[in-house]
């Protein structure tokens, strides 16, 4: 029993649980906000959003926490962000304790997919490869606009990016900078590089360096990344690009006639590529047309990729249900997503993690419906029905973008939203698997026969 509540699958959930503890008392103390009042769910709901690296909010950021709480949040960021598996393995490691084979599998798998790899090694280039990142992006920020990013607020902005978290010291997020295309790029610069993974980051730190050396790319053949990595890039750019011009186009078709549209392109993509999990937003969310949030629904749900700070059913899980519809039209028993096709486990994964999804996120839509105004009659509720929704999914995905319902929530929506950031941040697929690890497998197996379906 000691081995099943100790195991690989049950360690994160413990530290990110006891992480929301410890910064749930932290922010609920006088010091976080000196003469101000925060109720214990509030700052429960605050501890869970920062280390989930959601970025829902029910009170601003930046006028109503002290340095004091806004350190607390940043750190609780920073946490969440490169994962508390990821420190609690590089803390094992520097105190010389032994990592046994499981729990070195299990970080490979998160992290690299590759239960190989050097745990030293990664973890020294993951905690140095991201303080570089966000140094850089503080820097990038400060210099672009030194009086809108002061030091402080440069680094908690480039952080809060990379990280993927959407905080902002703002009240309106980065409503002042919609226009500015200097700003604007740092900022996707920042979301896309905490988007793409570790393991990707990684890969093209190694080809970057082989180049500038001078030397042969790694991997022989005309292909210049590994199929992991290759994936990942074409489906964030697809995805980046199309979202982009999806949204503007809803934009301009019925959206803020005071913008113009090459304010309007630059609003749209930032929109596409923040709402994958990156919680800032440039314009009013509430003000965008329907259209765009159904498309921002779809974005939201897919979110980043595998092993980043990153949350959603991943890029990957959309590329291979894309690559499985493209094979049934073709009439293929495979399911090819690029050079290769995925194996019957893997697409097992992939309908397994989307219909869990599908029932968290329902089931929360429906939880919130009832308790959220279902005594109220459709006609004065019109619209709500969406803005539920929309929360919903941002939470589960880790997003942090609202139509403005949070801070109106219950305390019942506020707990609920909470399990949703907790269950989205360690993925679906990741929980059942732990629940899985106490089950033992049937030592018989029933017989097979075909059922009409369809």
């Amino acid at each position: 029993m000691r081995t099943k509540l100790f195991s690989p699958f049950w360690l994160p959930i413990y530290f990110f649980a006891a992480g929301i503890a410890v910064g749930t008392v932290l922010l609920h103390l006088d010091a976080a906000h000196p003469g101000k009042t925060l109720s214990w769910v509030d700052s429960l709901f605050t501890a869970t959003s920062a280390i989930c690296v959601t970025g829902l909010i029910v009170v601003d950021t930046g006028s109503f926490f002290s340095p004091f709480g806004q350190g607390i949040i940043l750190l609780l960021i920073q946490l969440g962000g490169l994962g508390i598996m990821t420190y609690t393995s590089l803390v094992l490691y520097l105190l010389g304790q032994r990592i046994s084979l499981t729990d070195r599998m299990a970080v490979g798998y998160s992290l690299l997919h590759d239960p190989t790899f050097s745990l030293r090694d990664f973890l020294f280039r993951v905690v140095i490869g991201t303080f570089l990142i966000e140094a850089v992006g503080a820097v990038a920020l400060w210099s672009l606009d030194p009086e809108g990013f002061a030091p402080g607020s440069a680094v908690f902005h480039s952080v809060s990016a990379f990280c993927n978290a959407g905080f902002s010291l703002q009240p309106d997020s980065l409503v002042r900078w919609k226009t500015d295309w200097a700003v604007n790029g740092v900022f996707m610069l920042l979301i896309v590089l905490g988007g793409l993974g570790f393991a990707v980051l990684n890969e093209l730190a190694n080809y970057s360096s082989l180049r500038l050396r001078g030397k042969p790319k790694p991997f022989p053949g005309p292909y210049l990344f590994s199929w992991h990595t290759s994936v990942v890039l074409k489906t964030t750019g697809f995805l980046i690009v199309a979202g982009g011009a999806l949204i503007l186009i809803a934009e301009l078709a019925g959206g803020d006639t005071s913008l113009p549209w090459h304010e309007k392109l630059l609003t749209s993509l930032f929109t596409s590529i923040t709402c994958r999990t990156a919680g800032f937003n440039t314009v009013e969310i509430g003000g965008l047309t329907n259209v765009s949030l159904v498309l921002m629904l779809v974005l939201m749900l897919i979110g980043g990729s595998p092993g980043s700070c990153a949350g959603g059913l991943k890029t990957t899980t959309f590329r291979a249900i894309w690559g499985f519809i493209v094979s049934q039209f073709h009439g293929s028993t495979q399911t090819r997503v690029g050079r290769f096709a995925l194996d019957p486990q893997s697409m097992n994964r992939v309908f397994t993690l989307i219909i869990f999804a599908m029932f968290i996120v329902g089931g929360s839509v429906l939880l919130l419906e009832i308790f959220e105004g279902g005594d109220v009659p459709h006609e004065q509720l019109r619209g709500h029905f969406l803005d539920t929704l929309f929360e919903v999914v941002s939470a589960f995905a880790t997003v942090g973008l609202s139509t403005g319902i949070t801070d109106k929530l219950t305390n019942f929506g506020k707990t609920t939203i909470v399990l949703l950031m907790f269950v989205g941040r360690l993925g679906p697929i990741w929980l059942l698997s732990a629940l899985q690890s106490w089950q033992q497998e049937p030592h018989y197996r029933l017989p097979e026969d075909s059922l009409p379906l369809g």
